[in-house]
């Protein structure tokens, strides 16, 4: 693989998806058979959002775009499987019309389950253990201690901003440079993140001479990386990028997310987790995993809407060190249905002088 390759492949990972930079940088979205050739069902579609249904499909079925697409041909319709999956995105319209009033219940994945086939029938049993016995009744009431009261989606975001360190110390913090490495499909690379209070991020990966950027300025998102122009990011990913640049994201949850509510208690690798969901007018729910021993953040759970469905983005933060009073998470994972990559931080430093121009589109 070559460098720019390489690197390209870097900022990709990095993004929320791939989006054509025609319809990112036009002031009217234009659709997707304004921009690609022989598009059928998915007329109407925004031009930036048929890769992200594209992926959706792709990750449903566990296959790779030349399942369905010749190979430097994609607008051709020589392979039976893209005339399938056509019927297919018109029968899931149609049942989600007529059964789910509309609202996207079926998709893809309800049947191929990551495989190119869906299963028609049961699979049969492959162990010779008793099933497991049901869960014993609960305890007639009076006959067991009361539970301890819940605690609510405020008390959860207050131990949360104490576990960090407190808002006052929260608040004397305004900037951050991170160096550290990114490992993406087991090649590792040295990465450097600058953030700003309040919403300012670039990340910058680098390998050999070359570089790749992910941004958000405050404002709005873009990517880049060395030897290809900059592309402003689409709404969703900008969206997605802007929530990743929340400096003191504990201290702006409430503002962040009107409709706080508290889930159901889960847990993540044997670790007792409180959640919430965030909503946001317009925008799907954002599910927050606490700790309850420490408070601290081990996982957010995104969702981007596509034409076909919902692809959620996994991010589980660890290694929390303290550093200038507050505690900062130097370990992240992101995963999502098509992929994923760890980003380790080795060394942090705060309150550091960046000029603003730094995270404006180069």
């Amino acid at each position: 693989m070559q460098l720019s390759t390489k690197v390209f492949a870097i900022a990709a990972a990095l993004a929320a998806f791939t989006a054509p930079t025609l319809s990112a940088q036009t002031s009217a979205p234009q659709t997707a058979e304004q921009v690609y050739k022989n598009i059928t069902e998915l007329k109407g579609t925004p031009a930036d959002q048929l890769g992200p249904a594209m992926n959706f499909i792709s990750s449903s079925l566990g296959v790779e775009c030349n399942f369905c697409h010749v190979q430097g041909k994609m607008d051709a319709d020589d392979k039976p499987a893209k005339k399938t999956a056509r019927e297919m995105i018109a029968m899931t319209n149609e049942i989600n019309k007529s059964a789910f009033k509309g609202q996207r219940q079926v998709t893809c994945y309800s049947c191929h389950n990551g495989k190119g086939h869906p299963a028609s029938m049961p699979p049969v049993m492959e162990s010779d253990a008793a099933p497991k016995p049901p869960a014993p009744p609960a305890p007639a009431a009076g006959s067991a201690p009361a539970a301890p009261t819940a605690p609510t989606a405020d008390q959860i975001v207050e131990k949360y901003v104490a576990a960090l360190g407190g808002a006052d110390a929260l608040k004397k913090v305004t900037s951050r440079s991170m160096q550290g490495m990114i490992v993406t499909n087991g090649n590792e690379s040295a990465i450097e993140l600058l953030a700003k209070a309040p919403n300012k991020r670039i990340s910058i990966s680098k390998m050999g001479t070359g570089e790749s950027m992910t941004a958000f300025d405050g404002t709005a998102g873009w990517m880049g990386s060395t030897g290809r122009p900059a592309r402003a990011m689409s709404e969703t990913e900008s969206d997605a990028a802007g929530l990743d640049a929340e400096f003191a994201l504990a201290l702006r949850l409430k503002e962040l997310f009107p409709q706080l509510r508290r889930g159901r208690p889960d847990t993540i690798n044997g670790t007792a987790v409180e959640v919430l969901t965030g909503m946001r007018q317009g925008k799907p729910p954002v599910r927050l995993y606490f700790d309850q021993n420490t408070g601290l953040l081990l996982r957010m759970v995104r969702y981007a809407e596509t034409s076909m469905g919902r692809m959620p983005t996994q991010i589980d933060y660890a290694d929390y060190r303290t550093v200038d009073g507050i505690k900062v998470a130097c370990k992240w994972t992101l995963s999502r249905p098509n992929g994923r990559f760890t980003i380790q931080i080795k060394d942090v430093k705060q309150n550091v002088a960046i000029d603003d121009a730094k995270f404006a589109k180069q």
